[in-house]
């Protein structure tokens, strides 16, 4: 069937708002609904446990210290220490299971009781956690009074007073006082995972984590769900496959096509400040490789720096512990990602208009400089504040201590006016095509993808260190994954849309449909599909089937990016050796597979409910990340510099060896990456997880397993491979760079067509 690009523009307008509007009732709700904290918790002797404000206070704590990026709080965070939701209700019910065996058999060994004594005092434990109440006011039993107190001081010798063997530097938390508020917090979570939501017959974590001595285990629903997500993702692949073939899309064309050689590509000004963009990327992408070898180095050694530290006389890991390079990682892979967006959405524009407003390579140059000022102070204030130098204003200046939004409030400010003066920029370049072409035209979704990026940012201001962390979950997961599978994959469809554009390749009006097509299902799924993070943090039971069939749903537009890109390559081999973007195309197909393998299959298998209740926090979501991010956003970013640099460095100079180099290093060193080591120890995880508990799946004993050992060591070949890549890859692009020479602005006349292609254009 034929339709309109109008039409696609006003479906997908329509599903946009629809999206926003289901989740703004969600996030009212969600405020709504929320898992109270208590106003007071008395022992049975009538004494003050804990209070509300200890508990906010530990929040704070667990925030301002970077305990995010060491641990996990409700499954999400780092996996190098513990879930502290489940290690404080494990230690909970070990603490109590002491308690009862020494008040009914005069003994603190539990493991020493015969199997009826030890069921009898599991009974009394299952029954204190499973009988409580949520309300202003909740009362202890003596077995929970001495629990309490006993997992704050296991908190103070473990965060307070150190200790190496969990990769935990002393004064990691600075006072003893700190470290028990930091423990009521994670008790607290503990507590929303084994108390009742009232009117229901499970937990505000719908029983996450697994833990069946407290009476946690995986509920109907998350089985039911599973079962239901399975059967949608069959109906919807049916559907799915229908709709892409009923419309008509033109695929790339190379027979009868010019397509511009390189040298007849004269850079203009701010194309030339927008190649320094390259620069800066590579340089933190390379940074933040080096950070990956040494966390993962960081699971072996946990107290050391390859053997230097007690050699030398340093204490490195106080210098440098594992929340702050985990931290510096994150952030480094979002902003080298970023960076090089950046660059190549003010490298394109010319291409097309054939000409540049006054002043861009100043405007391009001065937003340079402001990246890199927000990239540095950001980065610095994360290692200064969690050495406390900043006070009250940590959250302010430093780390504000969330997974993916750890710099600073500041320098997120800085990062959305970036942004935006980035749009404002990108605007003047694509002024020619915004004034002559509709509102849904190709340029206009270049500046609605990087805006919708913008837009969605602003969701991580909408909380405080003081905000519920249930509340600061969902308002976080917005930014983080929202951007995923909304934004990003919107702004690669029409990155990737322009791109073939400005090669000749295919129709302007052609692209604009495609790219509406794929926007339509990639938003149609993916926006609502977020609400997969939101099954075990204490978020209301409608997320879980609206987040079970969103998220399996989001597979299916991937399979069709994929199916494009492998369209894409076709005609391009096709088109012969005299084809002068080989190498970009490259990168554009590999990053179709991999967002395939990351984001659909592997996103796909762990986010079945049922899976992901045991799953939860585990290696096999490492690998989903590493594949998803590094392989689907990674290698198009990459592929965006290589076509810039094609057309940048001058034919006699041009060698594509080291970028062939990188490109098979990082193909080949991600792949031995994910198969032999994140993916094994993911399922061994998965495994103990089904058979033990969910917080002996993320143990110490866990990870110190000869197994779990030799699988780490085998990390070593594939990031070795990434890491060599990424050197070559950023020695060539400055190589590059800096041999371009000297340009000249086009001297293409004032009315100089857009594109020029052999077929004519239709209405539709």
């Amino acid at each position: 069937m034929r339709v309109k690009r109008s039409t696609l523009a006003k479906i997908l307008a329509t599903v946009f708002v629809v999206n926003l509007v289901v989740m703004g009732i969600g996030a009212w709700y969600s405020y709504q609904e929320a898992p109270p904290i208590p106003k007071e918790v008395e022992g049975p002797n009538g004494r003050t446990v804990v209070t509300a404000e200890q508990v906010r206070e530990g929040k704070t704590v667990f925030q301002s210290n970077g305990m995010m990026n060491h641990g996990s709080i409700l499954g999400n965070g780092a996996y190098y220490g513990e879930d502290y939701t489940a290690d404080t209700l494990d230690l909970k019910v070990q603490f109590m299971r002491q308690y009862y065996a020494r008040e009914q058999y005069g003994t603190d060994d539990y493991g020493g009781l015969s199997a009826s004594e030890q069921a009898t005092v599991d009974v009394a434990v299952k029954g204190d956690l499973t009988d409580g109440t949520p309300g202003g006011q909740i009362e202890y039993t003596a077995a929970e009074a001495y629990a309490h107190e006993q997992v704050q001081q296991v908190y103070v010798e473990r965060y307070h007073e150190g200790s190496h063997e969990r990769g935990v530097p002393a004064e990691m938390i600075e006072s003893e006082e700190e470290a028990e508020r930091f423990a009521d917090f994670a008790l607290w979570t503990a507590w929303i995972s084994h108390t009742d939501r009232p009117g229901t017959d499970h937990s505000y974590t719908n029983e996450w984590p697994y833990q069946p001595a407290a009476g946690n285990d995986a509920t109907g629903a998350s089985m039911i769900w599973s079962v239901v997500a399975m059967v949608l993702l069959v109906g919807g692949a049916g559907v799915g496959v229908w709709l892409y073939k009923s419309i008509e899309l033109p695929e790339p064309e190379t027979e009868g096509v010019t397509i511009p050689s390189p040298d007849e590509v004269n850079l203009f000004p701010g194309q030339a400040a927008a190649l320094r963009f390259a620069v800066v990327g590579a340089g933190l992408f390379l940074g933040q490789v080096l950070l990956g070898g040494l966390l993962a180095h960081y699971y072996i050694e946990r107290a050391g720096f390859f053997g230097l530290g007690e050699m030398l006389g340093i204490d490195f890991l106080s210098l440098l512990p594992f929340a702050i390079a985990k931290t510096w990682h994150l952030d480094l892979g979002i902003l080298w990602i970023a960076t090089l967006w950046l660059g190549a959405g003010l490298f394109l524009p010319p291409l097309l208009t054939k000409r540049e407003p006054k002043n861009q390579g100043r405007y391009v140059n001065l937003l340079l400089g402001t990246l890199v000022v927000v990239v540095v102070g950001a980065l610095a204030g994360i290692w200064l504040g969690s050495k406390g130098y900043f006070d009250d204003l940590w959250w302010i200046l430093g780390n504000e201590g969330l997974e993916y939004l750890e710099i600073g409030r500041l320098w997120q400010v800085g990062i959305l006016v970036g942004f935006l003066a980035w749009a404002g920029l990108a605007a003047r370049g694509l002024k020619p095509l915004l004034d002559r072409e509709p509102r849904y035209g190709l340029a206009h979704m270049i500046l609605y993808a990087g805006g919708s990026i913008a837009l969605l940012f602003t969701a991580g201001f909408l909380y405080t260190p003081q905000t519920n962390i249930v509340v600061t979950e969902f308002w976080r997961w917005w930014v983080v994954h929202m951007w995923v599978e909304g934004a990003f994959e919107f702004f690669i469809v029409a990155l990737v849309g322009f791109t073939l554009v400005s090669m000749n390749l295919l129709k302007k009006r052609s692209a604009e449909k495609a790219v509406m097509v794929q926007a339509l299902l990639v938003m149609g799924t993916g926006v609502i599909g977020v609400s997969h993070h939101y099954w075990w943090v204490g978020q209301p039971d409608m997320w879980v089937p609206i987040g079970s069939a969103f998220s399996t749903l989001e597979l299916i537009p991937l399979v069709f990016i994929l199916y494009e890109a492998i369209g894409q390559y076709r005609a391009m081999s096709n088109s012969g050796e005299g084809f002068p973007y080989t190498l970009p195309f490259m990168f554009i197909v590999a990053s179709g597979v991999w967002n395939f393998v990351g984001a659909g299959v592997l996103g796909f298998f762990i986010n079945l409910p049922f899976i992901n209740y045991f799953e939860h926090g585990t290696y096999l979501t490492v690998a989903h990340a590493h594949a998803a991010m590094f392989g689907a956003f990674g290698f198009l970013a990459l592929g965006m510099v290589t076509y810039m640099l094609r057309i940048a460095v001058p034919e006699a100079e041009w060698d594509p060896t080291n970028l062939r180099r990188a490109f098979w290093a990082w193909n080949v060193g991600l792949a031995l990456m994910c198969l032999l080591s994140l993916l094994p120890v993911g399922f061994l995880q998965l495994e103990v997880a089904f058979t033990q508990t969910y917080d002996a799946a993320r143990s110490l004993a866990f990870y110190e397993g000869e197994l779990v050992q030799l699988l780490f060591w085998l990390r070593m070949p594939g990031d070795t491979l990434v890491i060599l890549g990424t050197v070559i890859f950023t020695y060539d692009v400055v190589k590059k760079v800096l041999a371009r020479g000297e340009t000249t602005p086009s001297d293409a006349p004032t009315d100089a067509p857009v594109t020029t292609g052999p077929a004519v254009e239709t209405d539709d």
